[in-house]
């Protein structure tokens, strides 16, 4: 087995909690170059990866010839231009998301990786969660039936704190939107299929945020209307005082279907609720072990916690997907779906009618 090289573009929080655990699990991977504006950030990246390389300019660490792929977390703005330089110079990507500011540049980011024939993956982390896995594997299954009503909630309580790029527009695009929506309507594509029209709301609550301005929206709402003939409705806010945050907030999905309903729940990451059509109720449901871990990985859902190491799974089949020369299981493409709707959001709470994706 040939090692990889990874260059992380994009050394803050969620790198340090989410890719490079993931990583560590791999065998014969490296992290061969680190980069972030921050210095600080960038010397306890080097510290904590072994780095050889830790540098302020991506396009140096992306250029490399002794780097095979880039993770990218860095404000949303700036991902189109690495994700596609990185592709062009055949590297395979994985970016968080909101992929882009727009979908426009999302799909642009999915046409270049798929012409460099480079693997390319959106950080949809929580697809990679036991329950929601198990929850996609009955729908496909057709315990089911014909889909009714899909609803999500995400609710967390992140008071007037700073949150530095991402409350400013023009690095992040949206708030709450892209934060935490986006990946709720990726599940809504996973289970129930593209929408077909949405109107949606968005607030703005706090305009400062820690004394410093903000623009981006807090709450958010979306009605939709799914191609299949479903109804959905998405719900997502910053403000909900007294939820906490993460895990230990509110973060409820809930399908309605012609033969029975499901409901998961994050916090809840081995178990779903499930009430078939004419029952006395919805009961719990344990997630078999075949879907604690993501298959090919070598992480045991024995240790850390459950509630943060599925994370891990992420990495882990970027990793295995690169070797094996396939498709990942979230593409560029799943994230260009999702910035679509998004956008749409926004133009409907700006002209306040239903759009069409089809404009998008």
């Amino acid at each position: 087995m040939s090692a990889l090289n990874f260059a992380i573009v994009g050394a803050g929080g969620i790198t340090l909690q989410n890719h490079l655990p993931g990583l560590a699990l791999c065998s014969e991977v490296r992290v061969r170059a680190v980069c972030d504006a921050n210095p600080a950030t960038l010397e306890q990246a080097r510290s904590s990866t072994g780095a050889p390389v830790a540098s302020g300019d991506w396009r140096e660490v992306v250029g490399r010839d002794d780097v095979d792929a880039v993770i990218i977390a860095t404000p949303n703005f700036l991902h189109p231009e690495i994700a596609v330089t990185a592709a062009r110079a055949g590297k395979h990507v994985l970016c968080e998301k909101p992929l882009a500011l727009n979908a426009a540049d999302a799909r642009r980011m999915a046409e270049e990786a798929d012409r460099a024939g480079v693997r390319h993956m959106t950080a949809f982390t929580y697809q990679f969660v036991p329950a929601m896995r198990y929850l996609r594997h009955l729908v496909a299954r057709g315990d089911l039936g014909r889909p009714y009503h899909y609803r999500s909630c995400r609710l967390q309580d992140w008071g007037t704190r700073n949150l530095g790029w991402r409350q400013q527009r023009k690095w992040a695009g949206t708030g709450e939107l892209g934060d935490m929506l986006s990946h709720r309507i990726d599940f809504a594509h996973q289970l129930v299929g593209p929408m077909r029209r949405l109107v949606a709301n968005v607030m703005n609550l706090t305009p400062v945020r820690g004394g410093a301005p903000n623009d981006t929206d807090d709450w958010v709402a979306i009605l939709a209307e799914f191609e299949s003939g479903a109804s959905g409705v998405l719900e997502s806010s910053k403000l909900a005082s007294g939820r906490n945050e993460s895990w230990r907030s509110l973060d409820s999905v809930e399908i309605n279907g012609s033969e029975a309903s499901f409901e998961f729940t994050t916090g809840r990451w081995n178990e779903l609720m499930a009430g078939k059509v004419g029952g006395p109720g919805m009961a719990r449901l344990e997630v078999p072990r075949e879907f604690w871990v993501w298959p090919g990985s070598p992480r045991d859902p024995g240790v850390g916690d459950p509630l943060v190491s599925f994370r891990y799974d992420q990495a882990i089949e970027f990793v295995n997907a690169i070797r094996e020369q396939r498709p990942c299981a979230v593409t560029f493409h799943d994230g260009a779906r999702a910035q679509a709707v998004m956008d749409l959001a926004v133009r409907s709470a700006e002209t306040g009618r239903w759009v069409e994706l089809s404009e998008a």
